[in-house]
C-alpha cells in the first residue's frame, strides 16, 4: 500500500515536471520553433482547429518559421490568427508558403521573460508540494485506520520527501537552463 502511494506521488510529480516543460516550450528564447505556434488555433470551416492540424509548420532558418497550409483557401485565416494571438508576430505571404520572421529579443523584454519563467518554475514546485502533501495525508490516513505502523509511516513519509526533494531539483535544473537560454544572446 506504501509502495502504490509512493508510485502514485512520483507518477504524478513526474506530470508536473512535463507540464513545466511544455509551458517553458512556449517561452520564446529569440529562436524559431514550431512549438511557438502550439496554443494558436484557426477557424477551419467553422471549426476551432490547432494550427498543427491545418498547415505544416517548418523552421527555415533560426529565426524564421514557415506555415505551408494544406489547403489554399487557409492562407488568410492562418495570417489573421497569428495576427490576433498576442505573440507579436508579424507574417508575410509568398503565394502558398506564410514565412514569420521573429524579432531579435531586447534585453527588456529577455528580463521579462526570465520573470515569467520563474513564476512558472514557482507553480511547478507548489505543484509538486502539493502532490507531497496528498501523499503524507494518505498515509496518515492509512496510519489511522491502522493499515500500517508508525514506523512504516516515517520512513513513507521520508521517502515522499525525497521524492519531493529530487522533483524540485529538477524544476530548479530546468530553471536554470531556460534562464541561461533566454540571456544568452
Amino acid at each position: 500500500m506504501i509502495s502504490d502511494i509512493q508510485q502514485g506521488a512520483a507518477t504524478r510529480m513526474g506530470k508536473s515536471i512535463e507540464a513545466l516543460k511544455h509551458e517553458f516550450s512556449k517561452i520564446r528564447t529569440g529562436r524559431a520553433h514550431p512549438s511557438l505556434l502550439e496554443q494558436i488555433s484557426v477557424s477551419y470551416y467553422g471549426t476551432e482547429s490547432a494550427l498543427s492540424q491545418v498547415a505544416n509548420i517548418a523552421v527555415e532558418d533560426a529565426r524564421t518559421l514557415t506555415i505551408t497550409p494544406w489547403e489554399k483557401g487557409m492562407v488568410q485565416a492562418i495570417e489573421k490568427a497569428i495576427l490576433k494571438s498576442d505573440l507579436g508576430l508579424n507574417p508575410s505571404t509568398n503565394g502558398m508558403t506564410i514565412r514569420i520572421p521573429l524579432p531579435p529579443l531586447t534585453e527588456e523584454r529577455r528580463r521579462g521573460l526570465v520573470k515569467v519563467v520563474k513564476h512558472e518554475s514557482e507553480n511547478g514546485r507548489v505543484s509538486i508540494r502539493n502532490i507531497r502533501r496528498d501523499a503524507n495525508s494518505e498515509i496518515k490516513e492509512a496510519l489511522k485506520e491502522k493499515m500500517i505502523s508508525e514506523d512504516e509511516a516515517r520512513a513513507a513519509e521520508e521517502k515522499i520527501q525525497k521524492l519531493t526533494d529530487q522533483y524540485v531539483k529538477e524544476v530548479e535544473k530546468l530553471l536554470e537552463a531556460k534562464e541561461a537560454d533566454l540571456l544568452s544572446i
